[in-house]
């Protein structure tokens, strides 16, 4: 794998998501810089990851680096983009951490620089588990790509897809962890007031997940036949609300995310 330095600009939670990731694997770079507007999130980040280095406010820093990720909501990329644009140099790979700001929109903030990937990256990166689709500018020779790809493995699955899906990963695969960690947490907890022991239900809970999943997408079966295996569906009476309330909430984020 390449040895890369890497800059943050945003030292918040995906960017702390990513670093847990190298150090569990064995593979933290060598040299990393983040910057935030808010120094007790930095300090944070510096106390969790020592031999970073951290620099308030200062996004010339990071973009010195061989890989500078933009670990930002959108709504705050435009200005960021414009800031650094003099600091962007023809050898930066510039990587966008968030959704809706297309590499179209970004090259041109940038004055029509080209090095540019979107990376999707979701939290079970932070323990090598995680699901990151990403797609590339037409700039990449297949060597660079492969390189850039090897870094992001490290996370987990690294799918290269097309750019016009990556909202819709955004609501299914890098939120949808949410959508089972309230419910996983509530089956602990409910667990264990009848009686069972923590770990137990813990590994009991986490194979339970895999199972499930698998089940759904390698038996072969439909979802209406996996779905009748169980014949005993505690929450059958109100699958159709919670259907409709997936459909309402997340149709209406797909909208805004694609919105100009």
């Amino acid at each position: 794998m390449k040895d890369y330095t890497l800059g943050f600009i945003g030292a918040g939670r995906v960017t702390k998501i990513m670093l847990d990731g190298f150090k569990r694997a064995g593979t933290f770079p060598r040299q990393v810089v983040a910057t935030d507007l808010k120094q007790e999130t930095l300090d944070a980040l510096k106390t969790r990851f020592p031999s970073i280095d951290t620099v308030l406010n200062d996004n010339q820093k990071p973009c010195a680096q061989d890989l500078v990720f933009l670990a930002l909501h959108p709504p705050a990329i435009g200005a960021v983009l414009d800031g650094i644009r003099p600091f962007v140099s023809p050898n930066t790979i510039l990587v966008s951490l968030a959704p809706k700001i297309s590499i179209e929109k970004i090259s041109e903030r940038l004055g029509g620089f080209k090095r540019i990937v979107r990376l999707l990256p979701n939290a079970p990166s932070i323990v090598n588990a995680g699901f990151n689709p990403t797609t590339f500018s037409p700039a990449f020779a297949l060597d660079e790509k492969q390189d850039i790809l090897s870094l992001f493995r490290v996370l987990g699955e690294c799918p290269e897809v097309k750019e016009e899906t990556i909202e819709a990963y955004a609501i299914t695969t890098a939120m949808g962890p949410t959508y089972l960690w309230f419910q996983l947490d509530e089956l602990q907890k409910l667990g264990e007031t009848y009686g069972l022991a923590s770990n137990d239900l813990q590994s009991g809970l986490k194979h339970m997940v895999i199972g499930a999943a698998k089940t759904m997408f390698e038996s072969g079966l439909s979802a209406s036949e996996v779905m009748d295996l169980i014949p005993v569906k505690p929450l059958g009476e109100d699958e159709a609300g919670i259907r409709s309330l997936y459909k309402t909430k997340l149709d209406a984020l797909l909208n805004k995310l694609k919105a100009s």
